[in-house]
This record gives C-alpha cells, structure tokens and sequence, in this order.
C-alpha cells in the first residue's frame, strides 16, 4: 500500500476527529493555546445547572506537521490544550435513544464499501466476504451515549461486541469511533487524532509484512490517549505527554485494568505488554 506513511490510522488513526470545530486552514504549529473554554458569563443563580465540562481548544487536524524521512509528521512535545485532552463527540450515526447499549453485526454493504475507500483494496489478506460491519454504542467524554462503528473479521465480531459492551457498562470513555477513510490516508500529518479504529490494509510498522490490521483482527482504542513508541518514534506524534503512564485520567489504559481484562477474555493482547516497544492502544487476536 502506497500511503502507509500517512497512516496515523491504527496507531494514530486520523489527523482530525471530533472536537465540533469546523477546521481552519493550516496554520503553523502555535507555542501554546488555551486549555478549557470559560463559562458562558450570564447572572448567577442557585437553581442554575452545574457548568457544561470544559473542553479542549485545540482545532484538530489543523497544524500541519513537516515530513521525517519515514514519512511521518516530526514529534512534536503535546500542546498544553491537549495534555487533559477532553472533547465532546459528534454524532456520525444517530446515537442511542434510550441511552443504553446497543449492537448490530452485518456485511460490508456497497454503501460501506465506498466510504472504506483504500482502506481495502483486493490485494488485502481478508476478503470482503469475510469481513463485518459492527455498531456499538460508546460512552463519550461528554457523559453521552453514542454509536460507533467498527470493520472487522466476521470471525471475532461477537466477541468485539461483547468487549465493547462491558466497556459501556463500566463508563470506559471513548472520544470517537468512526470508519477510517481514503482522505485520512491521504491527509498530511497532524499527530492529533484519536479515532478508535479497526481495519485498516497496511504493512505492519517497519516490516513488509500485514498488520493485524489489515485482516480485521486489531483495534486501537483512544490512541492518542494511548501512544505508539519505538525508539524516538511517538504516533500521534503530539501525544508525547501520555507515554507517562501514571497518568491516571479517564481513557488511559493500564494494565488489569477493565479494557485489558475484557480483551484478555477473549483471547486478544495488549501491545502494551510488549517489551520491544510499547503500542498502548494496540489490541490483537493475533498478538502483533
């Protein structure tokens, strides 16, 4: 595959994602920016609801970063605005009316075909055929029930499903869950985003071998939340800040906690137990 270089997809999975801004042009990489948007000024009241969470204001998938020699953006320390990274979610596919968790197991239709665009091509490993269309309902970092969707290998679908279920259960928060696309392949890096992700047809990482991404059996979760590193290597290369792994806010995964439990359970490893590198956010049925 030809743009391997610009996949910030199965461990960046995407240059731009939900913040509900609409993007700017590129600009140049700003020093520093706000942390939280102040409340709305207005006259106090004692019955008045508690103040909406703040959130971020760093406009994602806007600062463009230059190219390294391996083809992705240059690592770049996290903006402040992003080092308690909190973004309301927009709804893609309408979200649960009731709140409360629901799933749909399915083909890959030709409508979803398209939007994959060259995310799958007939050279990939798995076929069409043998690859699922999953919805699940998520908890966003805005407290609000949302639905995400997911390709995968039909052959572990159910058990995704029930993985993602206990994670609604337990208020795991998830800021996105979409279908990557042709344009997050061909969009310029930003080391920004934080799609939740599954299928994407790639090499692995410096190999010429498949990643399990490419045969629907890895997903990564909130992985600017949950960094790639080897080496000097950070993706998202802005989310340098969480390679900490004390940090203890809401979205990181550490190990025995409920996400690596729950994909314990069904048979899958945490790329964060690798001892070569650590891939936070990499979860497998493959163990690479």
């Amino acid at each position: 595959m030809t743009r391997i270089a610009a996949l910030v997809l199965a461990a960046v999975l995407l240059a731009g994602c939900s913040g509900g801004t609409p993007p700017a042009p590129p600009t140049s990489d700003p020093e520093t920016a706000p942390v939280s948007v102040p409340p709305p000024e207005g006259p106090a009241a004692t019955d008045a609801p508690s103040p909406a969470p703040a959130y971020s204001t760093w406009q994602l998938g806007v600062h463009v970063l230059p190219r390294t020699a391996d083809g992705f953006g240059e690592i770049r320390p996290t903006p402040k605005a992003l080092r308690v990274r909190r973004y309301p979610t927009t709804d893609l596919l309408p979200p649960p009316a009731d709140g409360r968790f629901h799933a749909s197991v399915g083909p890959v239709t030709d409508a979803i075909r398209e939007r994959m665009g060259e995310t799958w091509s007939p050279a990939c490993p798995v076929a069409l055929a043998d690859l699922a269309y999953v919805t699940v309902s998520f908890r966003g970092f805005d407290g609000l029930a949302h639905t995400g969707e997911l390709v995968l290998a039909a052959s572990v679908a159910d058990d995704v499903v029930s993985v993602f279920r206990a994670l609604f259960a337990a208020g795991y928060p998830i800021e996105e869950m979409r279908l990557p696309t042709t344009a997050d392949l061909e969009a310029p890096p930003t080391g920004d985003g934080n799609d939740t992700a599954a299928l994407v047809c790639r090499a692995a990482r410096g190999r010429t071998t498949w990643s399990a991404h490419a045969y629907g059996l890895a997903i990564d979760v909130n992985p600017f939340l949950n960094p790639y590193r080897k080496g000097g290597v950070v993706l998202p290369e802005r989310a340098s800040a969480y390679l900490d792994r004390s940090r203890t806010q809401p979205g990181i995964i550490h190990a025995g906690d409920v996400v690596v439990r729950e994909f314990a359970r069904i048979g899958w490893t945490w790329g964060g137990s690798w001892s070569s590198l650590k891939d936070y956010q990499h979860f497998s049925a493959t163990g690479r």
